[in-house]
């Protein structure tokens, strides 16, 4: 069984960066959509980053501008860079790989920004 893991996480100052990574234990037949959402203590969770099988990317308002989504089709992998990441970015993150046949998804990353 595939499964997805999500690295990168971890504490970082208003203002910082950090590098989010997702890959796949194993291949994943018919890639297409992967993207990430995220989900705060006591919010509902939010879609905010897509990117087709082409390299077609979307963003959600709140993160449009500071945030960059990437994949390696060959690697099943995608990944979010955030830049000028604020305290309201304080999530759990989860990354997501559509399938021919399902959705696999990670069990998340913390990313916490604070001094």
């Amino acid at each position: 069984q595939v499964h997805v893991v999500e690295s990168g996480g971890g504490l970082v100052q208003p203002g910082g960066s950090l590098r989010l990574s997702c890959a796949a234990s194993g291949s994943i037949s018919g890639i297409n959509t992967m993207g990430w959402d995220r989900q705060a203590p006591g919010k509902e969770r939010e879609g905010i980053a897509r990117i087709g099988r082409g390299g077609t990317t979307s963003y959600a308002d709140s993160v449009k501008g500071r945030f960059s989504i990437s994949r390696d089709n060959a690697k099943y992998a995608v990944y979010l860079q955030m830049n000028s990441l604020k305290p309201e970015d304080t999530s759990v993150y989860y990354c997501f790989i559509n399938g021919r046949d399902m959705t696999y998804w990670g069990n998340g990353t913390l990313v916490t920004v604070s001094s």
